[in-house]
């Protein structure tokens, strides 16, 4: 039998994943990429250091992390899970680590290894990288018979992967291509809208806190008073709002934020409960006894978070601690306890970490990643209505459906 002609259309986490495999079994590979360069957003996440997966080795453990549509990545995960990504790339000479959360990263600490390690993995198996931009897809017989490119010139195919990711990150390439292709194939492209993105907060005091890094500290997002997440980690303060793990994993719950009241409840001391954190502060305001009340909190609060709460506790800044009353201090304590922020927007979707929405899931087959209704036509990646939490479980879905998908093309 002839191999056969597949074209792989685009060049990221999934789609070098699903070339690798589809050259591996001698069909002619072609992966199609718009940039000069693969991989472009692997690049860039984890800060550059490239948090590659999630160290959740049973199944449920990564069911649980994925928000949109997690059944559907039972089959992709139990084809290819996160040991099975890190005992690839040691094969590629990329040893990893796992740090807090589980997070995996290369020992190295650099992306680029992870990213010439998938490039790597692609072209020794056989796979060919071509620079190109897919345009539309050439029909014959209601199957793709060619890819059509922007200059017009077309490839010949017998099956083609859609693994263009989203548009998030639009600088990386990810400017939503593959909708547009999945939907001159027939597909449904459910609603794009940012997941693991940056909130805006309309507080007057946000921008007092820019660059305010806060660890350890528990988050509660609730929707119209009722309570929807909570998480515990880090965060981060910037000119416009709030970012940083908790905060990202927090976006994925939210929907219209600009048409609902949505709010971020901040425990600031989760290690202490209300009447230990009454101790607490009744020990600091009998070491400070004289002094006055806004320069008695460095022991307990970050600099820059001071005057914002002294001046959301209503006590004058410079009342002595000795006349503060009972009332006062427990007013305090449940500021510190609920410190609440007002979100009323994401950032845009060109800096959320993924899209949420893709193409309808339930025109893809679970078990090959083939399409329902072009049987020629595949798909992996971001560009599949799947997403999850922060941590390594979106790549982790990108090389689990690639995987996928290269094994069935």
């Amino acid at each position: 039998m002839e191999n056969k002609r597949v074209v792989i259309i685009g060049a990221g986490a999934s789609g070098l994943i699903a070339g690798a495999e589809s050259a591996k079994r001698k069909n002619n590979t072609v992966i199609l990429e718009k940039n000069s360069r693969v991989a472009r957003k692997v690049m860039i996440t984890g800060k550059g250091r490239c948090n590659v997966t999630n160290a959740a080795f049973e199944i449920e453990d990564l069911i649980s992390n994925v928000v949109t549509n997690p059944r559907f990545m039972y089959s992709a995960f139990s084809a290819f899970m996160p040991y099975d990504t890190i005992a690839l790339l040691e094969e590629l000479g990329v040893p990893t680590k796992i740090e807090r959360g589980n997070r995996v990263f290369p020992e190295s600490d650099k992306a680029v290894d992870i990213v010439d390690a998938l490039h790597k993995n692609a072209t020794q198996n056989g796979a060919e990288i071509v620079q190109g931009t897919a345009r539309a897809f050439r029909f014959e017989n209601s199957r793709i018979a060619a890819v059509i490119l922007d200059d017009s010139s077309e490839i010949p195919c017998d099956a083609v992967a859609i693994c263009t990711g989203g548009k998030s990150y639009s600088k990386t390439g990810s400017t939503g291509d593959g909708y547009a292709l999945a939907k001159s194939a027939g597909h449904t492209v459910t609603e794009l809208k940012p997941s693991l993105v940056p909130l805006v907060c309309s507080n007057n005091f946000i921008t007092q806190l820019q660059g305010l890094s806060l660890r350890n500290v528990s988050v509660t997002l609730t929707e119209q008073g009722k309570k929807i997440y909570t998480d515990f980690g880090e965060m981060l303060f910037t000119h416009f709002g709030v970012s940083g793990p908790v905060i990202l994993s927090a976006s994925c719950h939210m929907n219209e934020p600009e048409n609902k009241e949505y709010k971020l409840h901040i425990d600031l001391k989760p290690a202490l409960d209300t009447a230990q954190l009454d101790k607490r502060i009744q020990r600091d305001f009998a070491e400070n006894n004289n002094r006055d009340f806004i320069n008695s909190l460095s022991k307990l609060l970050p600099k820059k978070l001071i005057p914002v709460i002294v001046r959301l506790s209503g006590i004058e800044p410079g009342v002595k601690c000795n006349s503060i009353t009972r009332e006062q201090r427990q007013s305090l304590v449940k500021l510190l306890k609920n410190f609440t922020l007002d979100i009323t927007a994401f950032r845009p979707i060109e800096e959320a970490v993924v899209t949420s929405g893709g193409v309808n899931v339930k025109e893809i087959d679970s078990k090959t990643m083939r399409s329902k209704l072009v049987d020629n036509l595949y798909f992996a990646g971001e560009v599949i209505d799947v997403d999850a939490y922060t941590g390594g479980f979106n790549l982790q879905i990108a090389f689990s459906t690639g995987y996928l998908c290269g094994n069935n093309i």
